[in-house]
């Protein structure tokens, strides 16, 4: 079930960390897995993190694509418009080393206007003063100057970017920090689970900025006591 626009603008207001934080305690999948790995930048503006539904595809820059390959970029479009709610475009870009950029100024304006928010790339973008007044976001692994022969070779399938398995219509968080997966299962409870992380950290950052205030090192005791309690209340 999808998010309304309420709980999604509501997960926007915590950064990306204390998402994956909050996630951490639902014990749904190990905590090696479910984010990017380092490598996935932030190339636009941005004032709050990004949030929506992956549209995902596959795209490769080294040979010319065949008629089959140049139709699958109009099947993409579809998988976009056909999606309910914010989207985010996920592309893996297949390609040993990138060379092409998928991503420029019409294509951001395209998918913008068929509802997405931004992209997550593994791969390359360009022209980053045209799309940022655009509010598109770009995130990607690489800036480009040439599209090379970009185009599609898969879409609708499971993508890998920087070490995070996104599937189509996964739910996507992203800052600058980097993204994560928002299981289905928990995504209706995360924003709560999300203020409980924050109420919890305050029984260490309160106590250790008074003693920084104060210029008295907390005891080592001190400390153990105050994660305790942090530990306890997440």
């Amino acid at each position: 079930m999808l998010l309304n626009d309420e709980q999604l603008e509501e997960l926007r207001n915590f950064d990306t960390p204390t998402v994956w934080n909050a996630l951490e305690s639902f014990k749904l999948r190990p905590n090696t897995k479910g984010f990017t790995y380092p490598g996935m930048l932030l190339r636009t503006p941005l004032e709050k993190p990004m949030i929506g539904y992956a549209a995902t595809a596959k795209v490769s820059g080294r040979e010319a694509p065949t008629m089959e390959e140049k139709e699958m970029m109009f099947a993409f479009f579809e998988d976009v418009r056909a999606m309910s709610g914010p989207v985010i475009a996920v592309v893996q870009d297949v390609d040993p080393r990138p060379i092409g950029s998928f991503w420029g100024e019409v294509q951001a304006t395209t998918f913008k206007a068929l509802g997405a928010v931004g992209t997550l790339t593994h791969g390359g973008v360009r022209d980053l003063n045209e799309v940022g007044p655009l509010g598109f976001c770009f995130f990607s692994t690489d800036i480009m100057v040439a599209r090379a022969e970009s185009h599609l070779v898969g879409h609708n399938c499971p993508v890998e970017i920087c070490g995070m398995v996104v599937n189509p219509d996964d739910l996507l968080h992203a800052d600058s920090h980097g993204a994560v997966v928002i299981p289905a299962e928990a995504a209706p409870a995360l924003a709560e689970a999300c203020r409980r992380v924050s109420y919890a950290e305050r029984f260490v950052l309160g106590p250790c900025r008074k003693a920084i205030e104060d210029g008295i090192k907390p005891t080592v005791d001190q400390l153990r006591q105050w994660r305790g309690e942090m530990a306890k209340n997440r």
